[in-house]
């Protein structure tokens, strides 16, 4: 089993209804490359370094270094069984972290973040909850069953704070604000699934890695997920063939999605 010191780890974190999975998947077409279905090693993480600063022991005597040398550990250990020399690890709750990251590793970290029209995002979390509704609610519905009543508290409540779109573009925009910019590629949703060879060579790019050459047309599914444990049946099932994807938010959302036009930040910066 190789140590993480000989492996390269980046991470994908990005916004949800984006391409992380399709993504994921084309680089696992790279016989040299390792990519992880939603990962909770990132939430271990944030967990222990939480923890052990309210241990009473840890209080009483401190010691940072040892907190440092656990949390490497864990990261080395969560992967010790992957032979491959380049992981992606793939967790929104990564651009959150990017400190506890690079404490991870020692090292300054390189984030792929897949990015897409909000407006986009919404009329597919829209589209979800109307197939899903057919025998059964989201767990958004169950919570804020009176927003639920209307596409408008719909899109209200997907973008709180504390709910997938609002919390993972909050999370993107704050990573910027921390001055984290340089680490982050963005991935386009558009340029993915309509450019797929320009969006891949510019991840290769990107990451410094060497080129390779991408089958778009056959894309197996290698990540696997049990979604019905997040509520929503076919929630990470990629396409097999990579193609663009219709525009349809003013059909599905009309007037209710043109508040949540134009807030793209990251093509501004």
């Amino acid at each position: 089993m190789a140590h993480i010191q000989d492996k390269k780890i980046y991470f994908i974190s990005g916004l949800p209804r984006a391409g992380s999975t399709l993504l994921a998947n084309l680089l696992l077409q790279n016989p040299r490359f390792h990519a992880s279905a939603t990962s909770g090693i990132a939430d271990v993480l944030f967990g222990i370094r939480n923890q052990w600063d309210n241990l009473i022991e840890f209080k009483a005597a401190p010691n940072d270094a040892a907190k440092v040398r656990v949390l490497q550990s864990i990261l080395s250990a969560y992967y010790a069984d992957i032979e491959k020399p380049v992981i992606f690890d793939k967790s929104r709750s990564w651009l959150s972290l990017l400190e506890v990251a690079e404490t991870a590793l020692s090292h300054e970290i390189k984030v792929l973040v897949p990015v897409r029209d909000i407006t986009d995002v919404l009329s597919s979390f829209e589209k979800l909850w109307r197939k899903r509704s057919a025998s059964g609610q989201m767990g958004q519905e169950q919570k804020y069953y009176f927003q639920f009543q209307t596409i408008e508290g719909r899109l209200e409540t997907w973008m709180r704070n504390d709910e997938p779109v609002g919390l993972a573009y909050n999370r993107v925009r704050d990573a910027v604000i921390r001055g984290h910019r340089a680490k982050l590629h963005f991935v386009e949703f558009k340029q993915l699934t309509e450019q797929p060879q320009a969006a891949m060579q510019a991840i290769y790019d990107f990451l410094e890695e060497p080129q390779y050459i991408h089958d778009f047309e056959q894309v197996e599914q290698q990540t696997t997920e049990n979604d019905l444990i997040h509520g929503v049946p076919g929630l990470h099932t990629i396409r097999q063939k990579v193609a663009s994807v219709p525009v349809d938010w003013p059909v599905i959302l009309g007037k209710a999605g043109e508040p949540y036009q134009n807030l793209e930040f990251w093509r501004k910066l």
